[in-house]
């Protein structure tokens, strides 16, 4: 498969610098609006007439929250069930770099990068996958809460204060080593973001378990093994650390994260590495594009609100930015699934769609673009009936079935 998503190296050259502003308070007390807005049509009766069925109300929905709003108990009984991943077996044969249940997630993605991104399914691809993580951790590894979300519109000046990055026990790691390096480039190459204090393996917080494994790698590890997936995945447990990450980097945007160039499926475990870099949170995470992609220009129609959302080609707008400010494995648009911290931004991302869907009923479920990314190669439109592709970790369901999170077929929740 070609993995391909920006153009030749040789235009990075001509990659510009992005503005930064001040972040400001407004964006949380617009965003406090918004979700009082939501939450008053919701509780209307003809709202939901209109958008609860089956067994799912108000009343019964799960309730996502903030990382931050959630008490030490309950975000290290987060962090639990996600090691828990580690420890459970690859449920995918056929990728030979999946060694435990993290990393199915990472290589489902990878292989439908191009298929999920600018696309008609984007928003309900990500919603899907983020929903079967949660019930993974719930049925499988005995977390009790639902899927908590990274809130952007605070701490843009200073991720490193963000309970999510602080590096504490309850956070999902800090900054990474300091790795001398030239920031990155994104945005197709034409946005330059430079380099935060990090960009080495994340050095605090609960994933930093990690013991080398290129030192004396046993033949028995070799891809040429005779041992069977299962038996592999045990043995790297004991030789390479709980919290190793296995697959990629396919396309990391930080400068120096030399990617694998050639076999995406093959075995490269390492450390998690991250460079917090607030020249995209500051920049993006303001008052006036939360309002225009929720109630501005952009929120007129989908096309328009996923557009604004993932940004015109070239640019940096909300979906990116919450990758680039985690810089390392968490600015690879192919395996981002790497840093933990992937899935409390999708759950962000899932959030503001969720208030765009509620505020514009008459929109809410329709989808738009084809089925490529941006088009290329060109493909047909796609529609709502549109099977979502999650490989091995659920069923393939049509997106029809993901676009009201109180349908109940399969989703039953909310976010406060």
């Amino acid at each position: 498969m070609h993995f391909s998503l920006v153009p030749a190296v040789g235009a990075l050259l001509l990659a510009a610098t992005v503005t930064t502003a001040a972040p400001t308070e407004d964006a949380l007390v617009i965003l406090e609006d918004l979700q009082r807005q939501v939450e008053t049509k919701l509780h209307d009766s003809e709202t939901l007439q209109a958008r609860g069925s089956g067994h799912c109300t108000l009343l019964n929905a799960a309730v996502r929250k903030d990382w931050e709003h959630m008490s030490k108990v309950e975000r290290k009984d987060y962090i639990r069930a996600v090691k828990c991943l580690w420890k459970l077996p690859s449920v995918d044969p056929d990728f030979s770099a999946a060694q435990n249940h993290f990393d199915d997630y990472v290589a489902v993605h990878m292989n439908q990068t191009n298929f999920i991104h600018g696309t008609a399914n984007f928003l309900t691809w990500h919603r899907y996958l983020i929903w079967l993580w949660e019930q993974k951790l719930r049925n499988q590894c005995g977390y009790k809460g639902y899927l908590p979300y990274w809130n952007w519109f605070k701490y843009q000046d200073d991720l490193s204060k963000s309970p999510v990055f602080d590096g504490s026990d309850t956070s999902l790691g800090g900054d990474g080593e300091y790795f001398a390096h030239n920031g990155s480039v994104v945005g197709a190459g034409r946005i330059w973001l430079p380099s935060g204090k990090g960009g080495g393996c994340v050095k605090s917080g609960p994933f930093v378990k990690y013991a080398p494994f290129s030192l004396t790698p046993p033949t028995s590890l070799s891809l040429a093994s005779p041992m069977t997936k299962n038996e592999r995945h045990l043995t790297t447990q004991l030789l390479v650390g709980s919290y190793t990450i296995n697959i990629g980097p396919v396309q990391p945007a930080m400068q120096g994260y030399t990617p694998v160039y050639t076999d995406v499926k093959k075995l490269n475990p390492r450390c998690q590495r991250r460079d917090l870099t607030m020249a995209a949170s500051m920049s993006t995470f303001t008052a006036s594009n939360l309002l225009n992609v929720t109630v501005g220009r952009a929120s007129a129609t989908v096309g328009h609100f996923q557009d604004e959302l993932q940004g015109p080609y070239g640019t940096l707008r909300l979906h990116g930015a919450g990758h680039y400010s985690m810089g390392g494995d968490g600015s690879d648009v192919f395996t981002s699934l790497n840093d933990p911290a992937f899935y409390l931004h999708h759950a962000m991302i899932d959030r503001i769609y969720w208030i765009w869907q509620v505020l514009h009923p008459a929109e809410a479920n329709k989808v738009n673009g084809t089925i490529t990314f941006r088009n290329n190669p060109p493909s047909r439109v796609g529609t709502v009936d549109d099977l979502l592709d999650m490989g091995k970790l659920g069923p393939s369901i049509p997106i029809k079935d993901v676009l009201n999170t109180l349908g109940g077929t399969p989703l039953c929740y909310i976010y406060v």
